[in-house]
């Protein structure tokens, strides 16, 4: 075991701020509070249930993460939030209809008592959605330096010793990056004075707030937000961890599972039809074409980087891969993700496999959420700043450097988890990344 003092323990309180307080953050809550009470099991959190190998050989030994690295215990975690409307955590947990009563009201009177912050809201990015809930427009760097008071008045008001801002509100709009204004934290500030609205997503202006706070920030939407040159700059400037973007959950996780498992048997792929129906507040938002082009750049990219046409163009060079999400009131938060792929084998003789994932986008995420906030504050207290490659396992789109290649293989990505929590418990990363 190797000395590793250099990691802070987890000691205190971790303020939790969610951008957002729909779905998946009111299911989050309120499986939190219950999980404290012993009412519920937090199901899909690998920092609460997994073990992992530390060590080789004499030395190899089998511990709970929470075992090798020092985690904020659910106890100490203090819950808040901004939304574009003004529902306490209860009546958006009992409006989004992802739980059911039995299981919200025994923590009822704690939800109640969460009450969201005015958020940032521009109905341009989101133009289904019309908030009430919403801070006066004085421009975007006004609401920054807003944000940034929100999140110091909610540490004091705590007692909070550590803050982590996580973004789990809905797709913007799709913003191209922009050499001109995304590129340097310089001309992003200029445009942040200007009022840029076009270039400058209201989403930005909680990542600038939260890294200028100190704060570690996770992108849990395709948005642009967080993914430019001048924010992973400003981010190490601040030795502040970043992560994103899209929270990995129903059919992008199978993909990531099916297309491995595609390349490592050398079987060949034709085309992968993806189709979602989905009925919350995600599948209303993303009913605009402009704010599905921004999810659709996440979904697509995930086929093309794992099943590499450059290397193996006999198997994959020319994929026909479509992506298609359908708002369907009815469902609600039950998603339904079809997926049809056109594989080949032996001789190149056709087969097919068909996927029908009836999953819950929240249930799913919730884990999620809570597992990137506890190890991003683990990164944080390890003095890891910039973009946490590691937490890729969490995530739809990984977040890279222009000039870097993302790993989206679920299992590389789990390598790349459990060499990171190796390495901050004082042990060797000892698994090799193919």
């Amino acid at each position: 075991m190797n000395d590793n003092k250099q990691v802070k323990p987890a000691n205190g309180k971790l303020g939790v701020l969610c951008v957002g307080l729909g779905a998946v953050t009111s299911t989050f809550i309120t499986g939190v509070l219950m999980a404290r009470k012993g009412l519920a099991q937090p199901v899909g959190s690998l920092t609460q249930l997994a073990s992992m190998r530390v060590g080789k050989g004499d030395q190899k030994q089998y511990k709970k993460i929470n075992e090798i690295v020092s985690l904020s215990n659910l106890n100490d975690l203090v819950l808040g939030a901004w939304d574009i409307f003004p529902d306490t955590a209860y009546e958006s947990a009992i409006h989004a209809e992802v739980l059911k009563e039995k299981d919200i009201n025994p923590v009822k009177e704690e939800l109640q008592a969460i009450k969201p912050m005015p958020a940032v809201f521009d109905h341009n990015f989101v133009k289904r959605l019309n908030g009430t809930h919403i801070k006066e427009d004085k421009g975007r760097w006004a609401l920054m330096e807003e944000l940034r008071t929100d999140i110091r008045n909610f540490k004091q008001a705590n007692g909070c010793d550590r803050i982590v801002v996580i973004w789990a509100a809905s797709t913007e709009i799709y913003v191209p990056l922009n050499k001109e204004v995304h590129y340097s934290i310089e001309a992003l500030e200029k445009a942040m004075k200007s009022n840029d609205k076009e270039n400058i997503a209201p989403s930005m202006c909680y990542a600038y707030a939260a890294i200028a706070e100190g704060c570690p920030f996770i992108m849990g939407a395709p948005n642009l937000c967080v993914d430019t040159p001048a924010m992973w700059d400003f981010a190490e400037k601040h030795n502040v961890p970043i992560s994103g973007k899209d929270f990995k959950t129903g059919q992008t996780m199978m993909k990531t599972v099916l297309a491995p498992a595609l390349k490592t048997r050398m079987l060949g792929l034709n085309g992968w039809f993806s189709t979602n129906i989905l009925g919350n507040r995600d599948g209303e938002v993303l009913d605009d074409p402009a704010n599905f082009k921004t999810k659709e750049v996440s979904k697509l990219s995930v086929i093309e980087t794992i099943l590499d046409g450059e290397e193996y163009p006999n198997l994959y060079k020319n994929i026909f891969h479509k992506v298609r999400i359908n708002y369907y009131p009815p469902r609600g938060d039950d998603k339904e993700g079809w997926d049809n792929l056109d594989i080949y084998g032996w001789m190149g003789y056709p087969m097919q496999i068909k996927v029908d994932f009836l999953c819950k986008d929240s249930i799913l995420a919730a884990p999620l959420l809570l597992d990137l906030v506890l190890l991003s504050d683990l990164a944080s207290r390890a003095g890891k700043g910039g973009i946490q490659y590691w937490l890729s396992f969490y995530l739809k789109s990984p977040m890279h450097k222009l000039d870097e290649k993302p790993v989206h293989d679920l299992f590389e990505q789990f390598a790349m988890l459990k060499n990171a929590i190796r390495e901050m418990g004082g042990y060797e990363a000892d698994q090799e990344i193919d």
